[in-house]
């Protein structure tokens, strides 16, 4: 299987998109504009865009705390996604949910997730209505090698593989669980032994390379369709950012280790691999667009209206009259 020249444009097109909305969202929130906790993607934008580049619109995506990659990788609006971080009406969620409740249904992004691991039990849940619905459907669920500690990753991957549902699990192993390394809260050196025990088809990739990512992700996801069952994918990958704004990474992370990882950037590989067939030119334009794209969605997010406070409870609670008697 060969990857052609149009597909890797639009996948170097979409991690710059990420990178930039990232770093652009960072100096934001540096300059006092946004509040509350955010979590980086740079670095790790070759896993979220190669999964999702072989996902339909129908498709869905089960996020994590780190997902603002994610959502723009499914194809959210970005105007959308700065808004809901400005908190505004225009949001996404309508400023209601901010940086780790990112939702957009129209899409099959069915959310970024606050709580480690939560993910995992949705897409289960996801793939049963796929299979009883009867459709070919596919459900990717993004999680992190913290994840793996937690004991509903087991009942998710049994549960998955028993009923041999359409998921496909994709670990985003950054070597930390917050600032703890992996050798420190695992007993084993592929995080796939633990999927091959359920009998689950795995692979594990270099998640800085969005080709690998991407070949190996058509097959988990052609195998969903398929009605196969489950795969699970484990990405090595890195964050260049700490785990959360005001994290000190320093602490805990070589200095050493961080910029030999930057010299495996995703964006930067792509790039190479492009060079021969793609001028300076193009690149330069793509820069730009990206530029521009995320600056416009800045200026609509600022222009745009503060949530009315007395919708806090809308949304919330579903509506009596809409209730079935039943």
């Amino acid at each position: 299987m060969t990857v052609g020249l149009e597909k890797l444009l639009d996948m170097y097109k979409k991690m710059l998109l990420i990178r930039h909305f990232e770093i652009k969202v960072k100096e934001l929130y540096s300059a006092g504009k946004l509040v509350g906790f955010l979590h980086f993607y740079i670095g790790e934008e070759a896993v979220g865009v190669g999964v999702c580049e072989n996902l339909r619109k129908d498709d869905y995506v089960l996020s994590t705390h780190r997902g603002h990659g994610h959502c723009i990788a499914k194809g959210m609006d970005v105007n959308r996604i700065m808004a809901e971080l400005f908190g505004k009406e225009a949001g996404c969620c309508k400023g209601k949910g901010g940086s780790m409740h990112l939702a957009d249904v129209s899409i099959g992004f069915l959310g970024t997730n606050g709580i480690v691991g939560a993910g995992l039990p949705i897409s289960v849940g996801v793939g049963l209505s796929i299979q009883m619905r009867e459709t070919d459907q596919v459900a990717a669920c993004f999680f992190g090698d913290g994840a793996v500690d937690q004991g509903i990753f087991h009942e998710s991957l049994n549960l998955a593989s028993l009923w041999k549902l359409p998921v496909v699990f994709v670990c985003e192993n950054n070597l930390y669980m917050e600032g703890t390394h992996i050798s420190r809260h695992l007993s084993i050196e592929s995080i796939g032994d633990f999927a091959s025990q359920y009998r689950i088809t795995t692979a594990q990739i270099d998640g800085n390379d969005i080709v690998s990512v991407y070949m190996e992700a058509f097959k988990s996801v052609k195998r969903a369709r398929e009605g196969k069952g489950p795969s699970l994918l484990e990405c090595q990958t890195y964050r260049w950012e700490g785990h959360c704004t005001g994290d000190q990474w320093t602490t805990y992370r070589p200095k050493e280790e961080v910029e030999q990882w930057k010299r495996k950037c995703p964006i930067e590989r792509l790039k190479n691999k492009l060079s021969n067939a793609v001028s300076d030119e193009q690149f330069k334009a793509i820069k730009m667009d990206v530029a521009k794209e995320v600056e416009e969605a800045i200026i609509f997010a600022e222009k745009s209206s503060l949530s009315d406070p007395r919708e806090a409870l809308h949304d919330v609670f579903i509506d009596s009259a809409c209730m079935s008697e039943e």
